[in-house]
């Protein structure tokens, strides 16, 4: 069947259409989306901007446009870490629903978390052994770990890449000061999970999904996302140590030029790299492997595994 996944996350709005049935990996069809950055289009109370929320109605209506083209089933919606978290997340739910009969999901950041490990655990198979998941999005770091396809451990913090930017990194570059502020928030928050990750044993493979290990892993010198979804890529921790320095030095103009950079992820690059680097100095990571697939695919493989429950 032909499923369409509405995927309203803290960066992008992103509307995949996708051939999928059970026992099969779903195929993308087509791919339309938006970078609207709701994590940084706040008021000073927290709320989500008027600006934001009739951008986020109009790719709402657009999205269902496309649907019926492209002979949609079924449409998957659901919303990240910006709208749970807007001080106006339900009023900006309503008015969605209002204006174009869309009901939009709320996933709690355990619902993201788990979602994204059973998409892991889905893409690398069972010879993976205990998986340790970690997903830097706009508006929170997920970390889960297990053994099977529900993780012993699922954890959501509020450290996205886009919240820490508008929050901690202002100027172009930031101060080092403010970058030290930062760096020692970070480590602090992700410090607290250490021990409930750990007692479970260490793990035998380590993945990051997310544009943001994507890009990290991309400077880093892997392989172009056009060379396909099934080659191998890795981030090695001492080449990331190595980058977050001269990231900190750069405008965000300058970044923009790095391989694999887009101009909508690259203000957010230095607060992500940040966040990589403590979690995986934290976790005694060496090394991990981008994972081509995340959140919407583990909403898309939730979906069929209850069709053919």
């Amino acid at each position: 069947m032909r499923l369409g996944v509405l995927d309203v996350g803290s960066n992008t709005v992103h509307f995949l259409v996708v051939d999928a049935h059970p026992g099969a990996a779903p195929l993308p069809a087509y791919s339309h989306k938006i970078e609207l950055r709701l994590a940084e289009l706040l008021d000073a109370g927290g709320s989500i901007r008027e600006d934001g929320v009739q951008q986020l109605v109009d790719m709402v209506v657009s999205s269902m446009r496309v649907a019926e083209d492209k002979g949609v089933e079924e449409v998957l919606p659901f919303a990240t870490s910006a709208v749970r978290e807007a001080a106006n997340g339900e009023a900006v739910l309503k008015r969605v629903q209002d204006e174009t009969g869309v009901e939009l999901r709320v996933l709690s950041g355990g619902d993201e978390a788990r979602l994204t490990f059973l998409a892991a655990r889905r893409w690398y198979g069972w010879s993976s052994g205990r998986l340790l998941l970690l997903d830097i999005g706009g508006g929170s770091l997920e970390i889960a770990c297990g053994l099977d396809e529900e993780p012993d451990t699922a954890v959501s913090l509020p450290l996205g890449a886009g919240r820490l930017t508008a929050g901690w990194l202002p100027g172009d570059p930031p101060g080092p000061e403010r970058v030290r502020e930062l760096r020692k928030h970070i480590r602090a928050e992700i410090a607290r999970t250490v021990a409930e990750v750990s007692r479970l044993g260490p793990p035998d493979h380590v993945v990051g999904t997310s544009k943001t290990f994507k890009q990290l892993a991309r400077i880093t010198g892997a392989a172009r996302e056009s060379e396909g979804p099934l080659v191998s890529r890795r981030l090695p921790r001492g080449a990331l140590e190595d980058w977050v320095p001269r990231l900190a030095a750069m405008t965000t103009d300058q970044r923009v030029l790095l391989p694999g950079v887009s101009a909508g992820r690259a203000r957010q690059l230095l607060a992500g790299a940040l966040v990589a680097e403590a979690a995986m100095d934290l976790y005694r990571v060496d090394e991990l492997d981008i994972c081509p697939w995340a959140l919407r695919e583990g909403v898309i493989l939730r979906r069929l595994d209850r069709m053919s429950g």
